[in-house]
């Protein structure tokens, strides 16, 4: 078993690349939640990441964005709901974060949040979309999530959230991410060790 004697290292992506993005604002008021629990943060900003398959893996964009997700033992994902599901500026970072770089798994085995807004009534169809994303990244999704509705009406000017339920919930989602991590950070190879991998190894 590893002793970890640093905070919880949470990375956050988000999907919308508008001034006043509130699936960005979101995740900030999340990261401040979090950092006040111990956490440590950071964030990727998509704004110069190139589609999938536009360029090489060797763009300084997606180095950044595989360098942080390793970096990384929880995960948030913010997006909104375009068309009844996630942004493509969002499922374009999780499309550029691999199964596998050489022996090292980028997402297995850690944390994820998902979160989303909604410019109408409240919605859950982006989040079932990360959590199907989540477990195909063959990541830990806690059960807790937050779909924020109206966004518009949910922030003051200088960004900050509103105190309201929609609120309270991001907070009790940071809260179990936080724990979720924590408890499950320094057993991840037990947790991810499988059968069939094993095997494969050994026959090689």
């Amino acid at each position: 078993m590893t002793t970890f004697d640093h905070p919880p290292r949470i990375l956050f992506l988000y999907g919308s690349l508008r001034e006043r993005s509130y699936s960005r604002l979101v995740a900030e008021e999340a990261a401040r939640i979090i950092e006040g629990l111990g956490a440590e943060t950071k964030f990727f900003h998509p704004h110069e990441l190139p589609l999938r398959g536009l360029v090489e893996e060797s763009h300084p964009k997606v180095q950044e964005l595989r360098e942080l997700s390793q970096w990384s033992e929880g995960q948030v994902w913010s997006s909104p709901e375009m068309h009844g599901n996630v942004t493509g500026i969002l499922k374009n970072q999780i499309d550029w974060i691999p199964l596998n770089i050489g022996s090292v798994r980028p997402t297995q085995g850690k944390t994820l949040a998902v979160m989303q807004v909604s410019g109408g009534s409240q919605s859950f169809n982006a989040v079932n979309t990360l959590r199907i994303l989540g477990r195909w990244m063959r990541m830990f999704t806690i059960p807790n999530q937050s779909s924020v509705a109206k966004a518009y009406q949910e922030f003051n000017e200088d960004g900050t959230m509103k105190d309201s339920p929609y609120r309270d919930r991001v907070v009790d989602v940071m809260e179990e991410l936080y724990k979720f991590t924590l408890l499950l950070r320094d057993k991840v190879d037990y947790l991810t060790d499988r059968y069939s991998e094993r095997k494969e190894r050994e026959q090689k």
